[in-house]
């Protein structure tokens, strides 16, 4: 294995190597030219995606259907609601160009159901999730390290909900903590974090808030039909999302360097999936090139098997899910979890980034 390691505890190790820069210059030179350029005319998508979920909203409330029909159409608008998610979180990135303001319109219809906001997405997510990726306590999207369990017992009881937490009810994780982190950033981390200055907090709360009444009136209105309008599309959506996004970096080492190759994780699923699910499987590559388009992703995860296979990870979407809920979540170190609430718990990351490697794939 190429990179470096220096644990030391809380944070302050470094893992990795400071060659993410050297990578993404050799990736723009070696891939055809047309892999960086954006693609409008994929924002097309979000029609039949809009088309199913509003049809199959509409069909559950008036056609008087079976129960077990709603359920079929309520998995199906909860599958669209997800797929919008991965379309929007592309479009907020520029990686099909647009104008800011048309972007938001796109960022409305894929975010807006998950209760996240066009602005706060790019705040959150753009700004201070891929500046920070996994870098000690500074990423608003890891669980961090015992130092802030240490300073804040009271957030131990958090780790209990999260997969690895050894509970009945982590379980029930992804269903609902999408939109759940979403509103502890909004309305905890981006009031006390230096990174979130000169956001307008405020008025994305407002939003969430217009957002949350028009779920409200949906529920009112569907009556006992809820549970097909609104419960489960609600739920398929977060655990489809977050089926992908707690794989992304959970089980990848905390670095100071932010090279995507040493932090981050891609997996692999079934083609179909992937396609439908805008290839969000592919992270290590867009953490590399954020702008770039989701279907020119695959050329760059070519490259990465071929060039650095010993660094590439990329398991099984269902090895991947199956680790998370078998590791704690809090960093030790940088390559150790620990459970803060069973400190004897741990679990060393390097063996696992051996056994998940590219090169591993291939012998």
């Amino acid at each position: 294995m190429n990179a470096a390691v220096h644990p030391e505890e809380y944070g302050a190790a470094t893992f990795g190597e400071q060659d993410e820069r050297e990578l993404r210059k050799r990736l723009k030179a070696e891939l055809p030219e047309d892999t960086f350029q954006a693609r409008s005319w994929r924002a097309i998508w979000f029609l039949p995606l809009q088309l199913l979920i509003w049809g199959g909203i509409a069909t559950i409330l008036f056609a008087g259907l079976p129960w077990y029909a709603n359920l079929g159409l309520a998995l199906v608008v909860g599958h669209s609601i997800g797929s919008q998610g991965f379309l929007a979180h592309e479009v907020l990135h520029g990686a099909l160009g647009m104008s800011r303001r048309v972007q938001n319109v796109f960022g409305w219809l894929g975010f807006g159901p998950m209760l996240v906001t066009p602005e706060f997405w790019r705040k959150w997510h753009n700004s201070v999730h891929h500046a920070h990726t996994n870098q000690g306590d500074e990423d608003p999207d890891s669980f961090g390290t015992m130092r802030r369990y240490k300073a804040d017992p009271k957030q131990k009881r958090f780790v209990k909900l999260a997969p690895g937490g050894r509970t009945w009810y982590s379980y029930l994780f992804l269903t609902y903590s999408f939109t759940f982190h979403a509103q502890l950033v909004l309305w905890i981390q981006a009031k006390k974090r230096k990174h979130f200055k000169g956001f307008n907090r405020r008025k994305a709360i407002a939003q969430v808030l217009v957002i949350a009444g028009l779920y409200a009136a949906l529920a009112i209105y569907s009556g006992p039909l809820a549970l097909f309008t609104v419960v489960i599309p609600f739920m398929v959506a977060n655990a489809m999302v977050q089926g992908y996004i707690l794989t992304n970096h959970f089980l990848r080492p905390q670095t100071e360097t932010n090279n995507p190759l040493d932090n981050s994780m891609s997996v692999k699923t079934l083609p179909i999936l992937d396609r439908l699910h805008f290839r969000f499987s592919h992270h290590v590559e867009h953490h590399f090139f954020p702008k770039m388009p989701s279907n020119k992703m695959p050329r760059v995860r070519s490259w990465l098997q071929e060039n650095y296979p010993e660094r590439y990870v990329c398991p099984s979407h269902w090895e991947a899910v199956r680790l998370l809920y078998s590791t704690p979540r809090v960093y030790k170190t940088a390559t150790t979890l620990v459970d803060p609430n069973d400190p004897d718990k741990t679990f060393d990351l390097l063996p696992l980034q051996r056994k998940m490697s590219a090169a591993s794939e291939a012998a």
